[in-house]
């Protein structure tokens, strides 16, 4: 019998993860080891709920830099984190998966509105939850929209796959003498400077309790690993 740390599980992943080797979009490839990934923790019986971010496709802050209005350009990163989730879904979907997508943007053709009461039936039931179009509100991130559904959901942990195997010193590709943190607490994160999720986000996980991994999604078997109770990444705890 396997032993699971973790029953209930928020996954957020970057849009620019999605792209594999590629400069843009979506690498097919990536996405579907992604879903294998996630297949094989839900097979566990593991309840996956997942937020995508989309900056792949598209960024309302640099869209900003460029002249146009934030707001605007908010809204267009928002749609791009649904055509993520599609992708997604898509893939899980080819895997054997049963998924919902839920948006926080009406979209009755291609999702169902979020509700959180469905979401956390859809997630007993062992289907793949993924929460598209951030939370509907300009000026918020991803890792807000993440970090919120967890909560919402009540989810055990927030776990951020990115590029990366966790959280360092100092940009580990940039300098060569950063050291990795196994463990660190939220307030040190704060003291140290350290750029885990954005500030909004990092805060109301530390105010709500909830633990954050930060760790490669990328390295297969990890996410497997990190359910089991390994030390895979970094923990940001209380």
């Amino acid at each position: 019998m396997t032993t699971m740390k973790y029953k209930r599980i928020l996954l957020k992943l970057s849009g620019e993860s999605l792209m594999g080797n590629k400069q843009f979009g979506i690498d097919n490839e990536r996405i579907a080891q992604y879903a294998k990934q996630i297949k094989e923790v839900a097979d566990m019986g593991v309840q996956v709920a997942i937020v995508i971010g989309g900056g792949n496709i598209f960024r309302g802050i640099q869209a900003e830099e460029g002249g146009m209005d934030r707001v605007h350009g908010d809204y267009m990163g928002m749609l791009a984190t649904v055509i993520n989730s599609m992708a997604l879904q898509s893939a899980l979907e080819k895997a054997g998966m049963e998924t919902r997508l839920q948006s926080a943007i009406k979209m009755e053709q291609i999702c169902e509105p979020f509700i959180r009461r469905k979401a956390v039936r859809h997630l007993e039931k062992g289907r793949v939850v993924i929460f598209g179009a951030g939370t509907g509100n300009p000026y918020f991130t991803t890792d807000t929209a993440g970090t919120l559904r967890a909560i919402e959901i009540e989810a055990d942990v927030v776990l951020k796959g990115t590029r990366v195997d966790g959280i360092y010193t100092a940009d580990p590709e940039k300098d060569k003498t950063a050291t990795k943190y196994d463990v660190i607490t939220f307030d040190e994160v704060y003291a140290k400077g350290l750029e885990v999720m954005d500030m909004t986000a990092f805060t109301l996980c530390k105010e709500n309790k909830l633990p954050i991994i930060v760790f490669d999604m990328n390295k297969v078997g990890n996410l497997k690993r990190l359910i089991e109770g390994e030390k895979v990444g970094t923990l940001v705890d209380l």
